[in-house]
């Protein structure tokens, strides 16, 4: 007889490590929030997974599946905290890693300032292997170049290295070869081929994604290691997963071999779960919005699948200023990220004005309610102030945070701005809800989009406090706040199927080339994204594959990525080649005019780099049993809370979510409160809870 299991979802934040336990038997989700802890982030985990065992009771036998996800490795990047890299090219092309474009991110700033290349200078050794484009071979590998290049960058104390030769997306044998020499020699140094990361065209891409693979490879197989060895700990044996920033699942091997592929996965996973909670109600189009501790992520869900990306920029000088990072060419969920948490501290700039953000007060020492050392105000402290937070029950009453130290501070600063504690309270609220609303206009309108035309799912501790205001200001009058919002990015680690993606770089033009060739290139980066996923296969399955590829018309500098239709494109079971050809021009089409609007007259297209993603769904899934409906639910309390269109305070209800059944229909104003985020509705919005668990708030129009 098959005993139902349990699974955790481990999710490190900036501030909080969120811990939920999922027991497949009694479809019911437990969740606990606690600090992270910055010096040893796995000492966090096994703190709190540790204390959710002995809270629930839980056989450490009967856990079947841990999921992880973390920031640590994207901190690591934007720190400066990695390893000592250096770097191996083919002769000549030693300082493309700082040349880059040669673009200026920023026109008119005369102190600009490029992101610094990973790899200084000194660490970076050539050698004469080339290959050209097509892959055939110019200059073969020299075993003793290869050590004379190498030899004095692991004496300078180097722990990686990364590999990058000329053209080594059309053939890796050089790389190979290069890695045999120098495991051989060297077998303690950690080798990074571009060939495995990013066997891609464009240089300065796959050399920068290369690097910063290999900058943070020891880092992330040391702290991959602890965990592994704290949950052994606990007596916990099942094999732990990672979340990728594609939003899929991999195992703990795949993710000391790349572990670049994590750097967005705390992200990926607070959209997966968007996705999944919509599902329930028929919501295929949404703005998923996840506000923590530390930053606020945004994603466009559309038929129900959040927006993919093939690339990304980490660690970036200026926010928003594009070209001012570092390119990263792997597979990620398509989403916006900002400097705006509950931690978020607020600052009087050089002109007397009041701004908050991107800097954070985090775990250490905290907002200054917290009473661990904060001494400058958060947006944490203005939400207490305003009565947003209930002091008695923040994190679930876990810890406990004091009114009297955020006022203090609140009042300081209001004396520095000649406003009253209260007015600079809402300031505070008002300008991050101000900065988010932003960063969704520019999200939106850069993929064409209206954001009226979108729901807004709110997730993480700070996305229901916030969601209120942040819709009114971008023009979203929906609002969905799902169960467990609090702890939602952790949730959408047990719910997120088992993901790899392939690609590689050919040049293809599918009116004229053989389709032959082009079927056995997809084949072979099926076969290879499906081994991969074969260790998971008793927990994760059926494996499905989808195709696409980089696109251009002939002439174009870059390219578009757009889905295409599945295969084979010849051989047994492929239909006759002129209607394969028609409906892969057809589908490139259709994307390009999708994002363009038109297609250039009798140009021909061509296809770049082709690219392949196999998922495979968890085979054991929490059934969702829709809620019975229940009468009237009292409010559990009640409290002076500000509300902007109120211009003061206001008396206010106070529900517990564990209370609210289907049938739950409220006016605001009213606060929602669950131990890991409390849901702020004001005097506009209407709130009423539907069988699936979701709450729907509605914002009415503002009369003129």
């Amino acid at each position: 007889m098959h005993v139902a299991g349990w699974a955790i979802g481990i999710d490190i934040g900036g501030t909080f490590t969120d811990i939920v336990a999922l027991d497949y038997g009694a479809s019911c989700l437990h969740s606990l929030k606690v600090l992270t802890t910055h010096g040893d982030p796995a000492e966090g985990v096994a703190d709190g997974v540790g204390r959710m065992i002995a809270s629930h009771r839980i056989d450490p036998s009967r856990v079947t599946r841990i999921v992880h996800a973390t920031t640590l490795f994207t901190n690591a990047l934007i720190e400066r905290r990695g390893c000592r890299t250096g770097l191996l090219v083919t002769h000549g092309f030693r300082d493309v890693i700082e040349i880059g474009h040669e673009r200026k991110y920023d026109l008119y700033d005369l102190q600009i300032e490029a992101a610094p290349p990973l790899v200084e200078r000194r660490l970076r050794a050539e050698i004469g292997a080339r290959m050209d484009a097509r892959g055939q071979e110019i200059e073969p590998v020299n075993p003793g170049e290869v050590l004379d290049a190498v030899g004095p960058l692991v004496r300078e104390g180097i722990e990686s290295l990364a590999v990058c030769l000329l053209h080594a997306y059309a053939d890796d044998r050089h790389e190979r070869q290069v890695r045999d020499i120098l495991q051989a020699a060297f077998p303690g140094l950690a080798i990074t081929l571009s060939s495995e990361v990013a066997p891609v065209v464009r240089e300065f891409e796959r050399m920068s994604t290369t690097s910063a693979n290999a900058y943070i490879k020891p880092l992330a197989s040391r702290y991959l290691d602890n965990l592994q060895r704290r949950l052994r700990e606990l007596d916990l044996r099942a094999d732990i997963l990672m979340m990728l920033s594609n939003g899929g699942l991999s195992h703990l091997g795949e993710a000391r071999r790349v572990p670049i592929e994590l750097l967005e996965s705390g992200p990926a996973a607070g959209a997966i779960s968007a996705a999944c909670y919509s599902e329930r109600d028929g919501q295929a189009n949404l703005l998923a919005f996840d506000m923590g501790g530390t930053t606020a992520k945004l994603c466009l869900v559309e038929h129900g699948q959040p927006s993919i990306s093939f690339g990304f920029e980490a660690a970036r000088r200026k926010r928003f200023a594009e070209g001012s990072g570092l390119p990263i060419r792997i597979t990620t969920i398509d989403l916006i990220e900002i400097g705006a948490g509950g931690g978020s501290i607020a600052n009087q700039d050089a002109l007397g004005l009041l701004k908050v953000g991107p800097h954070s007060a985090g775990s250490e020492p905290g907002p200054v309610c917290y009473g661990r050392g904060g001494d400058q105000p958060t947006v944490t402290d203005a939400n207490l102030l305003l009565g947003y937070l209930n002091p008695d029950y923040f994190a679930g009453g876990t810890m406990s945070i004091d009114r009297e130290l955020s006022g203090t501070a609140i009042a300081a600063m209001g004396r520095d701005l000649g406003h009253d504690t209260i007015d600079v309270a809402w300031g505070i609220h008002d300008i991050v809800a101000e900065n988010m609303a932003g960063a969704a206009r520019v999200h939106v309108a850069e993929r064409g989009r209206d954001p009226r035309d979108f729901v807004l799912l709110c997730t993480g501790g700070g996305g229901p406090l916030h969601s209120y205001y942040v819709a009114q200001k971008i023009g979203v009058r929906t609002i969905i706040c799902p169960p467990a919002a609090g702890v939602a990015s952790a949730y959408g680690l047990l719910v997120a199927p088992a993901r790899a993606d392939r690609s590689r770089t050919v040049h293809v033009r599918p009116a004229v080339d053989s389709l032959e060739d082009l079927e056995r290139a997809y084949a072979e980066l099926e076969h290879n994204a499906v081994e991969s996923l074969r260790p998971l296969d008793a927990a994760f399955g059926p494996c499905a594959t989808r195709r696409s590829a980089d696109g251009r018309f002939a002439g174009q500098g870059f390219s578009l990525t757009v889905s295409l239709p599945p295969g084979p494109y010849a051989g047994p079971g492929a239909a006759d080649g002129d209607t394969v050809r028609q409906a892969l021009l057809h589908a490139f089409e259709a994307g390009y005019r999708e994002k363009f609007g038109r297609t250039p007259p009798d140009v021909p297209i061509e296809l770049l780099n082709l690219r392949v993603s196999a998922t495979a769904p968890p085979r054991e899934q929490l059934a969702h049993v829709a809620m019975a409906p229940a009468g009237d639910i009292p409010p559990a309390g009640r409290r002076d809370v500000y509300f902007r269109e109120a211009a003061g305070f206001v008396d206010t209800p106070v529900y517990k979510r564990e209370t609210l059944r289907p049938g739950f229909d409220r006016a605001g104003p009213m606060l929602v409160e669950d131990e890991g985020s409390t849901l702020v509705v004001g005097p506009r919005g209407h709130v009423r809870q539907l069988p699936s668990g979701n709450l729907i708030v509605t914002i009415q129009e503002q009369q003129a």
